[in-house]
């Protein structure tokens, strides 16, 4: 299988986690977003909304956005529960991710990493810290009963919301008042397989 992502990304970043600690290979295909190409017409054919990460399968089936990439990774491992609830709740975890996780966390970390000090969209950050300690309180709530985010222990919704939340800090998001989740951030680092950003 192959993986268009760019390395920088932390979308592109949780299937290559999720496959590295499955011990699937997949093959990396550097795609830069800022170079343009995501916006090419063999890339546009293969995902129309011009986005990565997009998995292609061996038969030529292609699947993007993270978080539907996980699940399929992960399906029929530990890392995906069975069961109809516990599956539901990992779930919740991967929409929580992307609603009201990777709108501030995420966008705060590319403002504060990749935009020129004098980017008028850095008055935006502010607002997205806030929200983002917002989020990071959700997830300390949750990480102070278990250890990992979903009851059936650490999977893809560990995975998914790892992503960003490991680079916070360079968002201008401290981990110091949010100790559980540091803590589940070293648990993380500590499973079979991970891999560094």
């Amino acid at each position: 299988m192959k993986l268009y992502g760019m390395r920088a990304s932390g979308n592109c970043y949780k299937p290559l986690l999720a496959a590295s600690m499955l011990g699937i290979e997949l093959e990396w295909v550097e795609t830069d977003l800022f170079k343009g190409e995501t916006r090419t017409a063999d890339f546009l054919a293969k995902n129309p909304n011009g986005k990565v990460p997009l998995l292609e399968l061996d038969d030529g089936r292609v699947l993007p956005e993270s978080n539907a990439i996980l699940c399929y990774l992960a399906e029929g491992s530990p890392l995906l529960p069975q069961g109809r609830f516990e599956r539901a709740e990992v779930l919740q975890w991967l929409f929580f991710e992307q609603y009201s996780h990777e709108p501030y966390v995420a966008v705060a970390r590319f403002i504060a990493k990749f935009l020129p000090a004098d980017h008028p969209r850095r008055a935006d950050l502010p607002r997205l810290r806030e929200k983002s300690r917002d989020a990071l309180g959700v997830m300390e709530m949750a990480l102070s009963k278990r250890p990992y985010l979903a009851s059936t222990g650490f999977g893809i919704a560990d995975i998914a919301l790892y992503a960003y939340t490991h680079d916070a800090p360079a968002a201008g998001i401290a981990l110091d008042e949010f100790p559980h989740v540091t803590q589940w951030l070293a648990r993380v680092r500590a499973q079979p397989g991970f891999v560094g950003q």
